[in-house]
């Protein structure tokens, strides 16, 4: 009963308010989320060749307004905005994009990597402690507004350790969903704390300290997700090839599904081989999202290096051998 009492005082806590991330990408991010999300709903409706004015029209705005709006979620103004909206632009990104996690790892990236100008330091939590549920553990929470929309971050003494959006399932069930994770734990709303991790993150800039808290195996599936470089994509059988465990496709996808830590670990790039999205443990609309959003940065920086082309883009070197310290920039 103790296990329960606590879990419910837990979601109560953690039920609160969302706090807007100001000064980023991120601000007014619910609004330019949830127009971003309708925008997709209707090219998903037959609307994959309208232009600018067509889709604003439907969606009762100004063709201005939605690029204004495109701009301000993505920090960027593409020309061709439907490329990264329709649901053809994974397998767009599986030709032209995939990462070899084998090769990443080969080099010794087990322990850094990049995104935009985030740093990350990260440790994994012991099978021993993982086996206690979180007992000992105190997680401070806060949900804050993010470019995906309300977004739940947690947070030990050791570093953040879980990220989950409302999505499709609504704050309560996310709450739950991770709360339930570490039963034993000791959850204390604290969204002062919260905010300059929520400002980093979604920002990308900063340093971070992780705590991964998840059993060996799924560890090893999220610290192979680290070394994929920014802009790439992978598929899960190319996951479980670079753990050494090419048989292991479905615990792989478990894994994945498991990752506490969504965004900064990159799972919403592990596609299936045929370039479906597969799953995505807060709904697929919101991993269509976070691929455009990234997708649109990217060719917007890198313009002469669409997805498909073999050269280089400029920042994103060939991989290089890293320190093997348990520090990541990753991006």
């Amino acid at each position: 009963m103790r296990m329960r009492a606590g879990y419910i005082r837990a979601m109560n806590q953690i039920n609160q308010t969302p706090k807007p991330v100001t000064g980023g990408p991120a601000e007014s991010g619910n609004y330019h989320y949830g127009v971003i999300r309708r925008a997709i709903e209707e090219i998903d409706a037959g609307g994959e060749d309208l232009s600018l004015d067509e889709l604003a029209t439907r969606m009762g705005m100004s063709a201005a307004h939605f690029q204004r709006v495109f701009s301000a979620w993505a920090g960027v103004s593409p020309k061709r905005y439907q490329q990264y909206l329709r649901l053809g632009y994974a397998k767009e990104l599986l030709r032209g994009n995939q990462a070899t996690l084998e090769v990443a790892q080969a080099v010794g990236l087990s322990g850094s990597g990049r995104l935009h100008d985030l740093f990350l330091r990260w440790e994994a939590m012991t099978p021993g402690d993982y086996a206690r549920k979180g007992a000992g553990l105190v997680i401070r929470h806060g949900w804050v507004e993010s470019p995906f929309g309300d977004a739940l971050l947690m947070a030990s003494d050791r570093g953040l350790c879980a990220i989950g959006f409302a999505g499709d399932s609504g704050r309560e069930a996310i709450a739950a969903n991770l709360a339930a994770r570490w039963p034993e734990a000791r959850f204390h709303a604290d969204p002062d704390a919260i905010a300059p991790l929520a400002q980093a993150v979604f920002g990308g800039r900063g340093e971070i300290r992780l705590q991964l808290i998840g059993a060996p195996f799924q560890i090893k599936v999220w610290e192979a997700l680290l070394t994929l470089p920014p802009g790439e994509v992978t598929t899960y059988s190319e996951v479980a090839r670079a753990i050494g465990n090419p048989r292991a496709v479905r615990a792989v996808g478990s894994a994945i599904g498991r990752n506490p830590l969504s965004w900064l670990i990159p799972c919403h790039r592990v596609l299936r081989k045929s370039g479906a999205l597969g799953g995505y443990e807060w709904g697929l609309p919101l991993k269509r999202a976070m691929l455009a959003f990234e997708g649109a940065r990217q060719d917007a920086a890198f313009p002469q290096a669409p997805p498909g082309s073999d050269s280089p883009k400029p920042g994103i070197s060939p991989l290089e051998p890293a320190p093997r310290s348990h520090a990541i920039e990753k991006g």
